[in-house]
C-alpha cells in the first residue's frame, strides 16, 4: 500500500488479472482471473466451468469443510483453499473482487500469498468513490475449544491488529508467535510465508491419495521423527524426484525458511484470510493462540454475529447542520407537488442511488398540534409516515431519467411506533431501496431517528407515474 492509500474509502482492482496453477488437494490445474468489482460488492466467487457459471459469496456461513484448507459451498458450487487469496485481498487494501475460476480449487502456486500480492500488483488497487465502513467491538469476543487447546480473542481497538501463537507439541518447531501492528505491513511480512504439515499427515494424505497436486516447493514439511530409506523412496516417487532427504533443522529437502518463524506466520496468514469471511471489515486486536481452519471460520462466525446484532448503530444516519445540504427547501419544491403545510421535508443531507436522508425540524408551532392531543403535542404517526414517503420519492424521481413523476404510494407494511416525536425534535428521515426499481415500482425500507433512537419505521411501496 502506497503513503497515498486512504483507509476509509472502498478499493477494488485497476485491471482484470489472471494466474494458472494446480490445486493442492485436487490436483486439477485452474486458471484464476480477479476481476474489479462494484462499491459493496465484497469478495465473490465465480466457477466459469459450472453451467451458469455460478457465483458464490466469501461468507462464514457457508463453509462446509475446514479439515485441509477452507472450503466455501452452495448447491452445486464448491471453491476450496480459499483462504490464501482473501488474504492477499485483504493485506493489499482490496474490498471489493469478483474471482473467477474454472475449477474446484484455488491455485496453491508457493503455498503462500506471495503470488497474489505480486498479480493485485500488476492490476493495481484502485480507490472507489465510496465510503469503507470499518466495524469496531466494544467487548472482548471470545472462542475456545477445549479439545484442540484453541483460543481466539478479539479485544477492541483502533486497528486491524494480529497476533497468533502456535505450539504443536515439536522438537523442530518449538513454540512461535507471529504478529503485525498494521495490515500495511502484510505484503512484506506475512504473504511470503508457506503453508506447512508434519510428515506423518503427508504420509497419510498420500496413502488415501489427497494430495494430487503436492510438490515439495509448496509446502514445508517439518519431518520431527526419524525417517526410514524406504519412508524416503517412497515420497520421492510420490512427488517424482529422483531423491528427497531430510536437511538439517528437520525440515524436508525444502528451500530455506523465509523468516525463523515461518510457521507462525503463515497461521496468520490463514487468520486473515479466514477472518475475510465474516464480510465486514473490522477493528479489533485478534489474539489468536494454536488456531486452525474450524476454529478461525466458527471465530468468524461469532464476530459476525456480534456485528449483525450491533450494526444498527452503525445505520444510523449523522446530522451535521454546517455541510451544506444536497437538496434545499427550493430544490425539493421543484420536485415534488407538495407545499406548506403538507410539506414534510426541508432539505436532503444524504443521496446515493439507493439510499436518501432527509431532515424534518419539528417546531411547536406546526399546524397539526392545534387539534392533536392538546397540551401534550405528539407528531402524529401517519404525518411522519407521510415524511418518509416524500423523502423516498425524490429518491426515485432522481433515479429516473429526465421529466416530471409524481409517486403514489401502494403499500405500507410492517409499520411500528417506537418512540414519541415532539416539537424540538429534529427528525431524520432514511430511506432505502431494499430491490432495484422495475417498471417505475419502488420498494423502499424506511427509518425515522431522533438522534440515535429509532422512533418509527416502515416497508413502503410506491409507484412512479410519469407527468404527462
Amino acid at each position: 500500500m502506497d503513503s497515498n492509500f486512504n483507509p476509509d474509502k472502498q478499493h477494488t482492482l485497476a485491471a482484470a488479472v489472471s494466474i494458472s496453477g494446480t490445486g493442492l488437494h485436487t490436483g486439477i490445474n485452474v486458471d484464476m482471473t480477479l476481476r474489479p468489482a462494484n462499491p459493496g460488492f465484497g469478495f465473490q466467487f465465480q466457477r466459469i466451468d459450472l453451467p451458469g457459471m455460478p457465483v458464490i459469496k466469501a461468507d462464514c456461513d457457508l463453509v462446509t469443510d475446514t479439515s485441509r484448507g477452507t472450503t466455501l459451498e452452495q448447491g452445486e458450487v464448491r471453491v476450496s483453499t480459499v483462504e490464501h487469496i482473501l488474504a492477499a485481498l485483504v493485506g493489499m487494501g482490496v474490498d471489493n473482487c469478483l474471482i473467477e475460476i474454472n475449477g474446484p480449487e484455488i491455485p496453491i502456486i508457493d503455498g503462500s500469498s506471495e503470488p497474489f500480492v505480486e498479480i493485485i500488483e500488476e492490476a493495481g488497487v484502485l480507490e472507489q468513490d465510496a465510503a469503507k465502513v470499518w466495524y469496531t467491538i466494544d467487548t472482548n469476543i471470545s472462542h475456545f475449544d477445549d479439545v484442540k487447546r484453541v483460543e481466539l480473542t478479539a479485544l477492541p481497538a483502533t486497528q486491524y491488529h494480529i497476533t497468533t501463537l502456535i505450539d504443536f507439541n515439536s522438537p523442530v518447531l518449538g513454540t512461535q508467535h507471529a504478529s503485525i501492528k498494521s495490515i500495511k505491513d502484510f505484503k512484506t511480512e506475512i504473504a511470503p510465508c508457506r503453508t506447512f504439515c508434519f510428515l506423518h499427515e503427508l504420509e497419510m494424505l498420500l496413502e488415501h491419495n489427497l494430495v494430487k497436486g503436492g510438490d515439495i516447493n509448496n509446502a514445508i514439511v517439518v519431518v520431527d521423527k526419524p525417517v526410514t530409506d524406504e519412508e524416503m523412496n517412497r515420497l520421492a516417487k510420490a512427488f517424482k524426484r529422483e531423491k528427497i532427504e531430510v536437511k538439517s533443522e528437520g525440515y524436508l529437502n525444502n528451500l530455506e525458511l523465509r523468516f525463523p518463524n515461518e510457521p507462525a506466520r503463515h497461521k496468520l496468514l490463514d487468520v486473515v484470510g479466514d477472518l475475510a469471511l465474516i464480510g465486514y471489515p473490522i477493528k479489533a486486536h485478534i489474539i489468536a493462540n494454536r488456531p486452525g481452519h474450524s476454529s478461525n471460520v466458527d471465530f468468524a462466525k461469532k464476530i459476525k454475529q456480534y456485528i449483525k446484532k450491533n450494526k444498527h448503530t452503525k445505520d444510523i444516519p449523522v446530522y451535521n447542520p454546517n455541510q451544506a445540504p444536497i437538496y434545499t427547501l427550493q430544490q425539493i419544491e421543484k420536485t415534488l407537488p407538495h407545499r406548506y403545510p403538507f410539506l414534510f421535508v426541508d432539505k436532503i443531507i444524504e443521496l446515493t442511488d439507493k439510499l436518501i436522508v432527509g431532515v424534518k425540524n419539528v417546531t411547536f408551532n406546526e399546524h397539526f398540534f392545534l387539534g392533536h392531543f392538546p397540551g401534550n403535542p405528539v407528531m402524529p404517526g401517519v404525518l411522519q409516515i407521510e415524511a418518509l414517503a416524500q423523502t423516498g420519492g425524490i429518491l426515485c424521481i432522481n433515479a429516473m431519467p429526465e421529466g416530471q413523476y409524481d409517486t403514489y404510494f401502494l403499500k405500507i407494511e410492517n409499520c411500528k411506533f417506537k418512540q414519541k416525536v415532539g416539537p424540538g425534535d429534529t427528525m431524520l428521515l432514511k430511506m432505502e431501496l431494499t430491490e432495484p426499481i422495475r417498471r417505475g415500482i419502488c420498494v423502499m425500507r424506511g427509518s425515522v431517528y431522533v438522534g440515535n433512537k429509532l422512533c418509527t419505521e416502515a416497508d413502503l411501496t410506491a409507484q412512479l407515474v410519469k407527468r404527462s
